[in-house]
């Protein structure tokens, strides 16, 4: 059995992986803000930022495979703290890629879509990025940093949705329990992406542990689309109103951040592997189907500190 390290064990991708495998695989998750009430895993809580903790802990759990998914990962807050950003996004992925590579541990680090500028799409691994944001900067500069220090990591831009534990997490949330309650929201008509369904994410990214990847991948559902259309495709799926969502363009977003307006991604390295990349009706259908067996209540229920979705 493989024993997997999983940071950011309270976050969107690492608390799916982690349920989503704890039968199979012995993982030990890693949190920090936001402790979990009796989770189907180990937990141990450590503050990353912390850099001088981090070699007392692979020490400790010796594991065999490490998914850094731990990040500041909104935007916004990024431009407001861009020190926090780098510490966390930049600095901590420097030095697990630094320990990695000294204790010959497996590593997969997150990465995002947003390392782009989006004016052209279609990015291939192959693509210079151009990032806009404090995020995506800080995200870019991980990148490089994993692979100098450690060659053989596996580096998967993403972009992903889900239900999480405060169900805040992702723009499926959003949409789904406003849409729930008869809210109108906006949809970004000219903001294009390829999201994957996060379990199907962490199905991948095994796939690629086993298959001994290594390098840059683009992890992304292989259809994609605007994120007002992704609105209008979940409504469909859950029978919702899709007329409560008012498309807009993104500079009427009021948005801190800058954001790309054309993250298409190309997926066929990863098809080389996979033989063939989820679309969107199959990621959709798995998060409708999560939901209908309990799965957003459930991954709640885990949190110590209960908050109703935002709405």
């Amino acid at each position: 059995m493989k024993r997997w390290l999983v940071t950011g064990a309270s976050g969107l991708l690492g608390l799916n992986f982690a349920v989503h495998f704890a039968s199979r695989l012995e993982i030990i998750g890693v949190v920090n803000h936001h402790p979990l009430r009796n989770p189907p895993f180990e937990a141990v809580s450590v503050d990353l930022t912390r850099l001088e903790a981090l070699p007392n802990l692979i020490e400790k759990f010796k594991p065999e495979v490490i998914l850094h998914a731990a990040a500041l990962a909104n935007l916004d807050v990024c431009e407001q703290q861009p020190d926090l950003a780098w510490r966390l996004n930049t600095e901590v992925p420097a030095e697990l890629a630094r320990l990695c590579a000294q204790k010959g541990i497996r590593l997969v680090h997150i990465s995002t879509d947003a390392v782009f500028d989006g004016q052209r799409g279609n990015y291939t691994e192959e693509d210079s990025p151009n990032p806009l944001s404090t995020y995506a900067r800080s995200k870019l500069a991980a990148e490089r940093y994993v692979q100098e220090l450690y060659p053989q990591a596996l580096i998967a831009r993403v972009n992903f949705y889900g239900w999480s534990l405060q169900g805040r997490r992702s723009l499926a949330e959003f949409f789904f329990y406003n849409l729930s309650q008869g809210h109108r929201v906006n949809g970004f008509m000219d903001v294009i992406f390829c999201p994957l369904e996060v379990t199907q994410l962490s199905e991948i990214l095994v796939t690629l542990v086993e298959h001994e990847c290594q390098g840059l991948y683009h992890v992304v559902s292989r259809e994609c689309l605007s994120k007002y259309a992704f609105g209008c495709a979940l409504a469909e799926r859950f029978g919702l109103d899709a007329g409560l969502i008012t498309p807009i363009s993104v500079q009427q977003g009021q948005l801190r951040a800058p954001r790309a307006p054309n993250l298409t991604l190309s997926t066929a390295k990863l098809q080389a592997v996979l033989g063939e990349v989820p679309g969107q009706q199959e990621g959709l259908d798995r998060f409708y189907h999560h939901y209908r067996e309990g799965r957003a209540a459930y991954l709640r229920a885990l949190a110590l500190e209960v908050e109703n979705p935002r709405v």
